[in-house]
C-alpha cells in the first residue's frame, strides 16, 4: 500500500484502521497526526499537514536524539566534550533544532493497521555524536496503539525517544478535570529553567501526588515534571492510567524508567492551555550530565528499544 500524499511539499501520510480505531501517520517527525475511537478525537493534531511545519510544540512527534533538556547544551562521553544546538536559551530541548521531529522520515505501510518509519541520523546532527539508524513501528491491534521503537548506533552514543502525544480523549474544554494516575511515588526535582538537579522528590511532600487518581487541574501551577516509574513495577503492569469525565479511559504500558508529564499549560493559539495532556515516557533528563541517573548511553552491542503501548476503554 501507497501512503498518500499531503498537501505540503514531501509529506506524505498513511491512514491506519482496525475495528473502531483510525490513526493518520506523517512521515514529517514521524507525527502521530490524529487517533479516533468510534471518531472521537483522542489527540490533538492539525488537519492541514503545513501547520506542523512551523509547529513549536512536538504535538504527537517521535522526539529525539535525546527527548527533554539537556543542561548548557553540552556532555561529556569517553573523554570527549560535544556541543549541542541550544534551543530552548543555553540548554537543549528534545534533541535540538535539527531533532527528529524535524525530519522527514521513510514511511512503508506495510498493512492496513500498520506502518513502519526510518530514519538514518548522521555523526554531528544537533552535535550528537555517530551514524543511527531510527525505526518506529506503528501498529494498531484492537483497542490499542503501540509504538515499537530501535535505535542502531555505530558508536557509543547517548539516546533516549519519547512519543509526544497531547492526549484529549475526546474533550474539547480541556483535561484540568481528567484524573490521572501514575505507577510513581517519585520525581525529580527541577531548577527555574526545568533541568533536573541529581535529586528525586517524594510526591507526596510537594503536591505532585498521583499515586491514586486525581486531577490534572489539582496542580495549580501546571504539570511539567519527569515522574520515576516504580522499579518493582510487573512487566505487564500500566504506568499510566488517564480518565476522561465523558467515560473515556487511557491506560498506558512502557518499558522506560520514567515519564514527563506535561499538562499543556502553556500552549497558545490556536490552542487553549490545558487542551491537552503529554505523557512522555523517556529515559531521565539530562542523564549525560548527571552520574546518578540511569545511564543512556547505547552501543553497536547493546542497540536501543522502546516499546510504548495505548490502550482505550470506556467505563
Amino acid at each position: 500500500m501507497n501512503p498518500e500524499t499531503g498537501i505540503a511539499s514531501g509529506i506524505e501520510t498513511a491512514i491506519l484502521t482496525d475495528g473502531n480505531m483510525r490513526v493518520s501517520v506523517l512521515n514529517y517527525g514521524a507525527i502521530t497526526q490524529g487517533w479516533w475511537y468510534k471518531d472521537v478525537p483522542l489527540i490533538l493534531g492539525f488537519e492541514d499537514p503545513n501547520e506542523y511545519l512551523t509547529d513549536t510544540r512536538y504535538l504527537g512527534a517521535i522526539v529525539g536524539r535525546v527527548a527533554n533538556r539537556i543542561r548548557g547544551a553540552t556532555f561529556e562521553l569517553d573523554g570527549a566534550s560535544f556541543e549541542l544546538n541550544a534551543n530552548e536559551g543555553k540548554n537543549t530541548l528534545h534533541g535540538g533544532d535539527d531533532g527528529l521531529s524535524k525530519k522527514f522520515w521513510e514511511l512503508e505501510q506495510i498493512a492496513q493497521n500498520e506502518v513502519l518509519l526510518s530514519y538514518v541520523s548522521h555523526d554531528g546532527e544537533g552535535g550528537f555524536p555517530g551514524n543511527i539508524r531510527f525505526e518506529v513501528r506503528i501498529c494498531l491491534q484492537g483497542l490499542r496503539l503501540v509504538y515499537s521503537i530501535t535505535a542502531q548506533p555505530e558508536r557509543p552514543t547517548p539516546i533516549s525517544i519519547t512519543q509526544h502525544n497531547y492526549y484529549t480523549l475526546g474533550a474539547a474544554e480541556g483535561v484540568d478535570e481528567h484524573k490521572l494516575k501514575l505507577a510513581s511515588n517519585w520525581y525529580l526535582e527541577i531548577d527555574d529553567q526545568g533541568i533536573p538537579s541529581g535529586r528525586v522528590l517524594a510526591t507526596n511532600e510537594n503536591g505532585l501526588d498521583f499515586s491514586t487518581p486525581n486531577t490534572i487541574g489539582s496542580v495549580p501551577d501546571g504539570i511539567d515534571h519527569y515522574f520515576c516509574f516504580a522499579h518493582d513495577r510487573g512487566p505487564k503492569a500500566p504506568v499510566a492510567d488517564l480518565t476522561s469525565p465523558s467515560g473515556l479511559a487511557l491506560t498506558v504500558y512502557s518499558d522506560q524508567p520514567g515519564a514527563q508529564v506535561y499538562s499543556g499549560y502553556e500552549l497558545t493559539k490556536p490552542r487553549r492551555a490545558s487542551r491537552g495532556v503529554c505523557i512522555e515516557p523517556s529515559g531521565y533528563p539530562n542523564a549525560p550530565n548527571i552520574s546518578s541517573f540511569p545511564s543512556i548511553i547505547y552501543t553497536p552491542e547493546n542497540p536501543y528499544r522502546q516499546e510504548l503501548i495505548l490502550e482505550v476503554s470506556e467505563e
